[in-house]
């Protein structure tokens, strides 16, 4: 789970010391073979988060008939920080989905057919290459690193924290999951955090969902803790929970001590606030009512959602002065359809206007197969900033705004809720063949907003 990244980014902010990386060297690696077509990258990190249910070596009090039949993965998280590195939106796979799993290799090296199964079946069959797989064809989003932690990992981890603080909403008793508490606030450590994240029938609805939920306000509270609980000032506490983080996880090998710096260095500034749980959408599985499958259209249009969520923030050229960044009411905005495609150029502008452009004309341009972002040559000083504001808008490969505008066919005024600015250039966007979409402003679409877990929702509830 997201505790065993998190001590993997802590390590990475002190790599740079050489103590501290003799401990990242002790991490257990795996490579990430993958024998398919896999997604774009897209700016964005994706982190494959899994808490394997194995009951070999120290796990095996939790389960010792179940010693030698694999391994499945009793959680399955995607950890996706968007492009900007400025949110984090923690994507959680309920277990008990029944999916299509692609054809993988098995641990043995046997070829495993095609089929509909229970996701985390694709672990326990292929390992972690099967689930990256299966989640990449699910989903089409790459994954880019992943970071496998099991039972007694887990436990060494928050117990290197200090415990957790939960709030129960009824008293507890379930032996199966070891959680013996009263209702109300608890400081959790070991075996009892580990029961609080595994336990299903003695909270909630007793359903898979209603765990998943519980265990996201969970890793919000560890993140808060890693990121304001002065864990990186405290020299003793620091040294016991790197090393328990250490010898927690199994990582890709791509995760290597540099890269683990790069990316550390790259989300300092998130913390719990910035940390969104939400769950794909499900619905009941009809042959099997103890089963859920994905929801559609929703489940495709949130992973749509997750692959062009915000945008991305241009790299400014050495020695040149950053321009200064020009908000969305700032930009006038013409757009024209030049697809052929009746009520295009009113569709975008409906999408831009959403997200605070002043849109003040809509029209139809000659047909063209490439969509352009234009300003005109008289506004070649201030026309560029407010066409990239425009451009960094739109789906894919950010694209060049360039001098010169089109004649349009036919124009009509745009009632725009955002109220044109007096002054300024005029942007026209020119929808072509090609057209990539608008890249909507957050991971989360607004059918999902309640479904959200993050540092406000009440654990006790």
């Amino acid at each position: 789970m997201s505790v065993g990244l998190t001590g993997v980014l802590v390590a990475g902010t002190l790599g740079g010391y050489a103590y501290y990386r003799s401990i990242l060297a002790g991490l257990e690696q795996e490579d990430i073979v993958v024998d398919a077509t896999r997604p774009p990258e897209t700016g964005a990190l994706n982190v494959l988060l899994v808490g394997s249910d194995s009951r070999e070596g120290d796990n095996k009090k939790y389960g010792p008939k179940s010693q030698g039949l694999g391994e499945r993965t009793d959680t399955i998280m995607l950890l996706h920080i968007s492009p900007n590195r400025d949110k984090a939106t923690m994507i959680s796979f309920p277990r008990d989905s029944m999916v299509q799993v692609p054809q993988c290799t098995g641990h043995n090296g046997t070829v495993i057919g095609p089929g509909i199964r229970q996701i985390n079946a694709a672990f326990n069959d292929g390992g972690i290459n099967c689930t990256i797989k299966t989640l990449e064809s699910l989903t089409n989003i790459k994954i880019n690193h992943f970071v496998k932690v099991d039972f007694t990992g887990f436990k060494g981890i928050i117990d290197a924290l200090g415990g957790i603080e939960i709030c129960l909403p009824k008293p507890v008793n379930d032996p199966k999951a070891k959680l013996v508490l009263g209702a109300g606030k608890h400081v959790v450590s070991g075996e009892q955090a580990l029961g609080y994240v595994r336990t299903r029938y003695a909270l909630g609805d007793g359903s898979d969902l209603s765990r998943i939920q519980r265990q996201q306000v969970f890793l919000t509270k560890v993140l808060a803790k890693v990121t304001d609980g002065g864990l990186l000032t405290n020299p003793i506490k620091l040294n016991s929970f790197l090393h328990s983080a250490a010898a927690a996880v199994t990582v890709d090998s791509g995760l290597t001590p540099d890269r683990m710096l790069e990316i550390a260095n790259s989300v300092k500034g998130l913390t719990a606030k910035e940390l969104k749980g939400i769950t794909v959408p499900v619905e009941a599985y009809p042959p099997d009512k103890n089963r859920v499958q994905f929801s559609e259209p929703a489940a495709r249009n949130f992973f749509e959602a997750v692959r062009n969520d915000v945008e991305v923030t241009a790299t400014p050229t050495p020695g040149k002065a950053a321009t200064p960044k020009i908000e969305h009411g700032q930009v006038r905005v013409q757009v024209l359809n030049g697809t052929g495609e009746q009520g295009k150029a009113l569709q975008v502008a409906e999408e831009l206007a959403a997200q605070g452009f002043a849109v003040i004309q809509v029209g139809n341009a000659p047909t063209t197969p490439t969509t352009s972002i234009r300003y005109a040559k008289k506004d070649a000083q201030d026309g560029p900033a407010y066409a990239d504001a425009v451009a960094a808008r739109l789906s894919k490969d950010k694209r060049t705004p360039v001098a010169g505008k089109v004649a349009p066919v036919k124009t009509d005024v745009y009632q725009s809720k955002v109220p044109a600015p007096k002054g300024g250039p005029v942007v026209q966007l020119v929808i072509g063949a090609d057209w990539p979409g608008v890249r909507v402003l957050s991971a989360i679409p607004d059918s999902l907003k309640d479904k959200v877990v993050d540092v406000n929702t009440n654990p006790c509830k």
